[in-house]
């Protein structure tokens, strides 16, 4: 008996082993973890009332660029369309955005920042550079150019693969329509012969029956 759990001790802690190397190994598992490392920093120094990480990368790209439509913002924050969306709608309800039309595009609307959203973007940002700090000295001072090349190469690659979902799916080219064969005419049916007519039966003519006369009495 003791050798079976001996055994079965071995295998669990094999499987337990094989699984954590592969965890130590996964670049998403890891991009998950840090990044909800990272949150959590951001968190505690900009306190409960402060924007959200999302709500100040959308208030920083617009106050870089101001009259960015919604297209621009997806490019610039790395958020997707849908999300994007709904977050920027609930900014305008709490009157941190403002929605116009876009003086290029009649299609199109842009966002601008309101008193409101600038007053928020100004008082988060000494916070969120001293939870920048935070992060990277979680690293070795000679590491840390490098873990930053990586993100934007990574940064990087991810607004190339948005462009490419942006952009419109290239028309295929038509082949050139062929000449039709022109259409052979069909062989005209042969008329069918006449039908020949039947000869008339000429009618004999009918003989009148003529009365037959009474016969004469007898003399006396």
């Amino acid at each position: 008996m003791s050798k079976a759990k001996t055994k079965a001790g071995v295998k669990k802690s094999a499987k337990k082993s094989v699984g954590a190397r592969t965890l130590e190994h996964s670049p998403s598992h890891l991009l998950h973890r840090a990044l909800q490392l990272a949150l959590d920093i951001y968190g505690e120094e900009t306190g409960p009332e402060a924007v959200t990480q999302r709500q100040y990368a959308v208030l920083s790209a617009v106050s870089a660029h101001e009259g960015l439509t919604q297209t621009d913002l997806v490019r610039a924050t790395g958020i997707d369309r849908s999300t994007l969306a709904d977050l920027v709608a609930r900014m305008i309800g709490k009157q941190l955005l403002a929605r116009e039309r876009s003086a290029a595009d009649a299609r199109a609307n842009t966002v601008r920042l309101t008193d409101a959203g600038r007053a928020a973007l100004d008082a988060a940002a000494p916070r969120v550079a001293a939870a920048d700090e935070r992060i990277l000295k979680l690293l070795p001072a000679r590491k840390r150019d490098a873990f930053l090349s990586v993100l934007a190469d990574l940064s990087r690659a991810a607004e190339d693969l948005i462009e490419d979902e942006a952009a419109p799916a290239p028309k295929a080219k038509k082949d050139k329509k062929k000449p039709r064969a022109e259409k052979t005419e069909k062989p005209t049916k042969a008329a069918k012969p006449a039908k020949a007519e039947k000869p008339v039966k000429a009618k004999a003519p009918k003989v009148k029956k003529t009365k037959k006369s009474p016969a004469p009495a007898n003399a006396a």
